[in-house]
C-alpha cells in the first residue's frame, strides 16, 4: 500500500499525523505543499473524492486574508486555481492511503484505515 501525508511541515496536525506514522512504522512519502508544490492535477484528484467544504480550511488565516469575491467558490475549475494559487487553504494533512483520501488527523479515524506496510 502508497501512503502519501499532504500537508505543511510546520502544521501541528500534520505534526501529530506524522509521529502518529513513525510510531505504527507506516512507510509513508510526505508532500509539503510549500517545498514541493502543488499542480492543478493534484487538487482535482482531490476535489474528485472530497467535496470542497471539506477540503478548503475556512477557519484559517489564509481563508480570511481572501477578498469577498475570492470566497466565492463558483466553479471547480475556479476552486482548483485558488487551492494552486494558496495552497495553505487546504486542510490539513490530507492523508492518501492507496488512492483513499482523508482529511485532518484524529488518531480513531486512522486506526480505522487499513494502513499496512507491503
Amino acid at each position: 500500500m502508497s501512503v502519501i501525508l499532504y500537508g505543511i511541515s510546520n502544521c501541528d496536525t500534520v505534526k501529530k499525523a506524522r509521529k502518529w506514522l513513525d510510531a505504527g512504522g507506516i512507510h509513508y512519502v510526505f508532500h509539503d505543499f510549500r517545498k514541493d508544490g502543488i499542480d492543478d492535477k493534484l487538487v482535482k484528484r482531490f476535489l474528485d473524492q472530497l467535496d470542497a467544504d471539506t477540503l478548503i480550511n475556512k477557519r484559517g488565516l489564509s481563508w480570511r486574508k481572501l477578498t469577498e469575491d475570492q470566497k466565492q467558490l463558483g466553479s471547480k475549475a475556479a476552486i482548483i486555481k485558488l487551492l494552486v494559487a494558496t495552497p495553505t487553504l487546504i486542510k490539513r494533512p490530507v492523508l492518501d492511503a492507496s488512492g483513499e483520501l482523508t482529511v485532518g488527523f484524529k488518531e480513531e479515524l486512522y486506526q480505522q484505515l487499513t494502513i499496512t506496510n507491503d
